[in-house]
């Protein structure tokens, strides 16, 4: 279920002319946005898939026509694991495979099949310069609303 980032606003020292001359320093981090994934419609079939791996018995994950009764007309809810990979893959995006040391998020509003997501992230912290770790604000947003939302605690390049 790793989905790929559409193409990252660029990097600001590159854009200066200074991402081959310059090595980023931990500070440089702080305020940091993170590039953004954006997941351009959430697939119903991975719901189901993944709502066999889980073996989530709950129906409002599969079942377009039980959902009716509950108002979503036809649709289904994006499994909460599912909505946290989109902010994992955009951590990993960023800064690779094992930079994620913690992540910690509160699910706000459900996430329906065929919803266009945004992944997104602001460094807010450095908690240990020699260790290159820092913490950040992360969120999930629907139509310019958060979804859901986050800290992680990320392993930086510099």
């Amino acid at each position: 279920f790793f989905f790929h980032p559409h193409p990252a606003k660029p990097d600001p020292l590159w854009s200066r002319g200074l991402g081959d001359v310059y090595k980023r320093q931990i500070y440089d981090y702080l305020g940091y946005e993170i590039p953004s994934l954006i997941v351009e419609q959430v697939d119903p079939n991975k719901m189901k898939t993944m709502a066999a791996i889980l073996r989530d018995p709950y129906p409002v994950h599969w079942d377009k026509d039980a959902n009716e009764t509950l108002g979503l007309k036809g649709r289904v809810i994006n499994q909460g694991p599912l909505n946290l990979s989109y902010i994992a893959n955009m951590l990993m995006a960023w800064q690779g495979p094992a930079c994620i040391k913690r992540l910690q998020a509160r699910f706000l509003k459900p996430v329906l099949d065929g919803d266009t997501v945004i992944a997104g992230g602001k460094i807010t912290e450095i908690i240990d310069s020699e260790e290159s770790r820092v913490r950040a604000k992360v969120w999930l947003s629907r139509d310019n609303e958060i979804v859901l939302e986050g800290e992680a605690e990320v392993l930086v390049k510099v």
